[in-house]
């Protein structure tokens, strides 16, 4: 359930689980594939979610020698505890 007994979005949730791992900084950013590993969600819905998300300003990507990682910015956690309280 979320916000006021309504359902939370799925890229809500998928946003509460990145922090939840700990994806929460650049130096413990992680890769679409680690990601997915972690929540048990497929690749694509994985990109899916991050995209909405990286728009939203609530993810952002490291980019480092054709690597890309991902990781929840300071707007993103402040959006997650705030579901919280």
């Amino acid at each position: 359930m979320g916000f006021r007994g309504q359902p939370l979005p799925e890229e809500l949730y998928f946003l509460c689980m990145l922090h939840n791992i700990g994806a929460t900084s650049s130096e413990k950013s992680l890769t679409l594939e680690e990601i997915s590993r972690r929540i048990a969600m497929e690749p694509q819905k994985v990109m899916e979610n991050l995209e909405k998300l990286i728009r939203s300003n609530y993810v952002d990507v490291n980019r480092n020698d054709n690597i890309e990682k991902y990781h929840v910015t300071t707007r993103g956690i402040v959006k997650v505890l705030s579901m919280y309280s």
